[in-house]
């Protein structure tokens, strides 16, 4: 297996861990009998987690290299997905959300740190296809954990076995990752003195834009079905099309991403994407139909698929990349933490399609900041990568 192939296999079997623990986690709560409060707090310890090792990884994927680091985040990760369903109190499920959390965090910066490096070694863009590689494996987890559900399959039955299969294949697969000495190119490319204090300073202008579409993607994932559903009438079941709407079109945008980045280069594609996600939302949001929502959260999805991964891509072409990585991820995360709190504060003072219309705001401020991820071709993709 090459390289690129096992990046995209820990990026999948990353996504699917993670839609399956989303579907089965009401079979959890019920086991433990706990309130949304509760949840509420497990779910807080998972966010905790992942703030705190975000930046020990970029630490520990630039000292070791992102290879033996992305190997021990994923063994990590398929670990604390087998022991949180399985927890037999609160206070244990909370220590392992904080496994769980730590582990996923972790695992999100060095993967990308490696798909990073590989990329740097080919010569074109590949970082959009490892992201379609997560999104399908949320689909996929989601909906084997619907069907573990209809089938009344234990949930902890189920989880411990996708970890254990997701374990075997991400130790097996990650033998073919790229030799931890290729993390050095990114060192290399970094440039002292007064040039690393701008380079720092665009990294927080790099995480704000991950702030930006993170938070857009949080809001759609909880508040969708739900803006269907109480404020245009709609029936559970075409509500529930709105999420997967964003999703089909989020896997549908980073497969084509790579092509249109060489095509468009990074700037130029992340300022059509943005817009389009502004207008589309924008527009349904106005309309006030329900066919125009499902179209809109369609439009946000596409949209917003091509943002991250460029995102990731310039944040880690100037210097290493896994710090680097990790002080964007760690400020994008914050945005999918605040996003559905946020809205809801907002729905609250004034009403949900109000607060949503947040969102083509953040689509526009996204397509303003989109010069950030222009990137010199050579530093990306050995000289391919348009840089419009």
């Amino acid at each position: 297996m090459s390289a690129r192939g096992a990046v995209t296999v820990v990026f999948l079997l990353n996504g699917l861990l993670y839609g399956a623990w989303a579907a089965r986690l009401a079979a959890v709560s019920d086991r433990l009998d706990l309130g949304a409060g509760e949840i509420g707090v497990a779910l807080g310890f998972i966010a905790a987690g992942s703030l705190v090792a975000m930046p020990l990884a970029g630490r520990a994927s630039s000292r070791f290299g992102s290879r033996p680091a992305t190997r021990v985040s994923l063994v990590a990760f398929c670990v604390a997905s087998a022991l949180a369903p399985a927890a037999p109190s609160l206070a244990l499920l909370c220590a392992a959300c904080v496994l769980m959390g730590a582990s996923a965090g972790s695992l999100d910066v060095v993967m990308n740190a490696h798909g990073v490096a590989v990329e740097r070694e080919g010569d074109k863009p590949v970082l959009s296809s490892f992201h379609a590689a997560f999104s399908l494996g949320g689909l996929i987890g989601a909906l084997l954990g619907a069907a573990g559900a209809a089938a009344d399959v234990d949930a902890r039955v189920e989880l411990a076995g996708l970890s254990a299969v997701s374990l075997v294949i991400g130790v097996w697969v990650t033998r073919a990752l790229l030799p931890a000495a290729i993390d050095a190119v990114g060192r290399r490319l970094r440039e002292p003195g007064r040039r690393r204090v701008v380079i720092d300073r665009r990294l927080v202008l790099l995480g704000a834009l991950a702030f930006c579409c993170l938070l857009s993607e949080g809001a759609a994932a909880d508040w969708s079905a739900v803006y269907l559903h109480r404020d245009l009438s709609a029936s559970a079941g075409v509500a529930g099309l709105a999420y997967a709407a964003f999703s089909v079109m989020m896997v549908a945008g980073r497969l084509a991403g790579d092509a249109l980045t060489v095509r468009f280069g990074p700037a130029a594609l992340v300022r059509r994407g943005a817009l389009v996600a502004a207008a589309g939302l924008g527009a349904a949001l106005i309309a006030g139909d329900s066919i125009a929502a499902l179209l809109g959260f369609a439009a946000l999805g596409a949209g917003l698929s091509i943002v991250i991964p460029q995102v990731f891509r310039a944040a880690a072409s100037g210097r290493d990349s896994g710090p680097a990585l990790a002080r964007v991820s760690t400020l994008g995360y914050l945005g999918f933490l605040a996003g559905p709190p946020l809205i809801g504060a907002l729905a609250e003072l004034t009403s949900l399609p109000t607060a949503l219309a947040l969102l083509p705001l953040l689509g526009v401020a996204m397509a303003v900041m989109a010069p950030l991820t222009r990137v010199s071709g050579q530093a990306a993709t050995g000289g391919k990568l348009a840089t419009a």
